[in-house]
């Protein structure tokens, strides 16, 4: 059975038809090894981060900092990386649930959010800097070369802290500029990102 909306077949026999669904290409990866930050800039070292792609992908994997209980945060440039510094207004949430069940909970997180400031956005609670606490999720930034429309990012992060604990971090905003942003900086809040992975994709 299909399924037709305003004469355009949108699935037929399970499929979904051509030219309505969507794929990722793989642009990059960035491996920390005590670094103080890792950045994607546009056109340095095999990065695409402009008009090709309306949509960008970053996904973290195993991140953990050098120094117990900080969180990571990302922020973004218009000038090709000479500075990280575009206001952003955000909304932040978190759960989470301790391993021997003694505390769960779920809220806003004031602390974690930004009003139109042009400080790294917080992504992630405050890890611990052991391989096994390390953070792992997902960023998608829209239509960055815009020079229409501010830049709208969602992330979802989840991380063992040392209480310890699963937590999972909310984040949404957006980067207010209507300069086209090109590129983008991961960092800790105290010490070096000790280990893991960031790969980007463009979504088409």
């Amino acid at each position: 059975m299909g399924l037709i909306s305003d004469g355009t077949t949108i699935f037929d026999a399970g499929a979904l038809s051509a030219g309505l669904g969507f794929s990722m290409t793989f642009i990059k990866k960035l491996t920390a090894s005590s670094s103080g930050t890792l950045s994607f800039v546009n056109g340095a070292s095999g990065v695409v981060l402009d008009s090709t792609y309306k949509e960008y992908l970053f996904i973290l994997k195993d991140i953990h900092g050098s120094v117990n209980d900080k969180n990571m945060g990302f922020n973004v440039s218009i000038d090709g990386g000479d500075n990280y510094n575009v206001a952003k207004t955000s909304s932040a949430f978190e759960a989470y649930h301790y391993e021997n069940d003694g505390a769960a909970a779920a809220g806003y997180v004031a602390s974690r959010d930004l009003g139109n400031e042009a400080g790294f956005q917080i992504l992630t609670s405050e890890a611990g800097a052991d391989n096994e606490e390390c953070a792992c999720g997902t960023i998608i930034l829209s239509n960055p070369a815009s020079t229409t429309f501010v830049k709208h990012f969602v992330s979802t992060m989840v991380d063992k802290n040392p209480a310890p604990g699963a937590v999972v971090n909310r984040v949404a905003g957006y980067a207010n500029t209507t300069s086209a942003v090109n590129a983008v900086q991961f960092k800790m809040a105290s010490g070096n990102i000790d280990a893991g992975t960031i790969c980007l994709y463009g979504i088409t």
